[in-house]
């Protein structure tokens, strides 16, 4: 009737403490999805992610405004001068005059860069006011309109390349953007189960120091009645003080992980966080075809291989026309005047055209232009080579997390048969022990065959969700949903 009691006492014990902590209001639940979107939306490395975005978004501007008309204006207004100046006499003195005059001017130039070619089309209109105050005169000076045109001749058009290159980088930015949000989710996934398994840690220990003090009552019990022997008392007190200082050091480590977990993760407030154990994703097989197909289309890495090797390309372009010839073709047309008045400037202007070729040709470099460009041939075979190594690595990896991943759902479910085993015997050998037809050694056994069957299954949902989020990183595509991963 003692022990039936003491057992009573035990449920009941239980129970409050169970109770209490359910009602316990500041408590923060969260389950694993609901800590990686918290994690994308306040951690630091998401905010982060966020600049490198904007600042390639602001990069891709400014390389598209280089293909676009520009626009100025410019001029000296006001550009009034008082001054003495030298002036050269008839019969070769010189004398020093007093100068106060105004030269104001003002100029608005156009221009546009020209892709195919790597020329550039401009255009002008000028016009310049003299004021001399000394003589009392204003003469206008100007052109009406001027159009012209700049030709570099067999020379590298970095106009040309920039528009194969740049494109390619803005979309990586893009993808890259996606993958820093889905390498969060992995981070988090860590810490994630760091506190976790901490917290499994503490109930446990809990639980083993609360049914450890229940059973050495109950051998108390038996020790009065003669049905125990002392070393088996002595042996319970000792696994009841191991208990009590596995208690403490789960409570530090539920303190330490929190905290890691509320830092990376952007979690404000002071509730106290309790993680659910979350289960495993419904039960689906992955392709190692698909996923490739995936990640050649959507990942960073898949478009890093083809500009790396434009990239090369170009370097080759650029020594083979930086060769050491440089010539410029130079053509305008346009018209001019001057008169006393602003009028006069634009009334039957005089025309004026130029033609030009300015060119430097080097008659001794000993090889320099030969060697620049052999240099940067061989350079493009080792990219070559690179990036084909680089796509067999990629490749293998994602094989590999495939695999990886469709063993871990079969690893998922034999561990949690494990757990539910191990937690049947451990009620039954505490039963046993209580009936008195079971050693403290089993007992003991038994305890620790519980935990640690409890901390597999905590591993196993780890492995699991660390491969599933790894999986979504390699292809950028949600499996579940059966789509690409986008984020606005």
């Amino acid at each position: 009737m003692k022990i039936r009691f003491v057992i009573l006492l035990f449920i009941i014990g239980t129970g409050l403490q169970l109770t209490a902590r359910a009602g316990n209001a500041d408590t923060l639940r969260l389950t694993l999805r609901e800590v990686v979107e918290r994690a994308k939306a306040n951690s630091i490395a998401a905010k982060q992610a966020i600049t490198v975005r904007e600042t390639k978004y602001w990069e891709w501007r400014t390389f598209r405004s280089n293909y676009q008309p520009q626009l100025a204006l410019s001029g000296i207004l006001p550009g009034y001068n008082k001054t003495y100046a030298q002036v050269l006499q008839p019969n070769g003195s010189i004398l020093f005059q007093p100068i106060r005059n105004d030269n104001s001017s003002l100029t608005l130039d156009f221009k546009q860069s020209i892709a195919a070619t790597g020329g550039t089309v401009y255009g002008t209109t000028e016009l310049q006011r003299f004021s001399d105050f000394d003589r009392n005169t204003v003469l206008y000076n100007g052109t009406p309109y001027g159009i012209g045109y700049t030709q570099p001749l067999l020379q590298f058009n970095s106009l040309k390349w920039d528009k194969k290159i740049e494109p390619l980088k803005f979309n990586e930015s893009k993808q890259a953007y996606i993958e820093s949000q889905e390498n969060i989710s992995i981070m988090v996934t860590g810490y994630f189960f760091d506190l976790l398994l901490a917290q499994v840690n503490l109930h446990l220990a809990e639980s083993n120091f609360a049914n450890t003090d229940k059973i050495l009552n109950i051998a108390n019990t038996k020790f009065e009645l003669g049905k125990v022997s002392k070393n088996e008392i002595l042996q319970l007190q000792l696994e009841r003080l191991n208990a009590q200082k596995a208690v403490g050091t789960a409570r530090r480590d539920v303190e330490i992980a929190g905290l890691t977990l509320r830092s990376y993760a952007g979690i404000e407030g002071e509730d106290r966080i309790v993680l659910t154990t979350p289960a495993a994703v419904g039960q689906f097989s992955v392709s190692a075809d698909k996923v490739l197909a995936e990640a050649f289309e959507n990942r960073s890495d898949a478009i890093a291989f083809v500009r790396r090797i434009a990239e090369a390309k170009r370097d080759v372009a650029k020594a083979k026309g930086e060769n050491g010839l440089v010539a410029t073709l130079r053509a305008n047309l346009g018209f001019s005047n001057a008169g006393n008045r602003i009028f006069d400037v634009y009334k039957s202007p005089k025309s004026q055209q130029s033609v030009e070729i300015q060119l430097s040709i080097p008659v001794l470099d000993w090889g320099r232009s030969k060697s620049r460009a052999k240099t940067a041939q061989a350079n493009e075979q080792f990219t070559v080579y690179e990036v084909e190594q680089d796509k067999q690595t990629f490749k293998q990896q994602i094989v590999t997390q495939v695999t990886l991943f469709n063993m871990m759902q079969e690893q998922m479910e034999l561990t949690a048969q494990a757990d539910r085993i191990a937690a049947e015997k451990y009620q039954i050998a505490s039963e046993r022990y209580v009936l008195g037809n079971l050693s403290i050694t089993d007992l003991s056994i038994a305890f620790q065959e519980n935990d640690r069957a409890k901390r597999d299954f905590i591993a196993a949902l780890r492995d699991f969700w660390g491969a599933y989020y790894q999986l979504r990183y390699l292809s950028l595509y949600d499996f579940e949903r059966n789509e690409k991963i986008t984020y606005k």
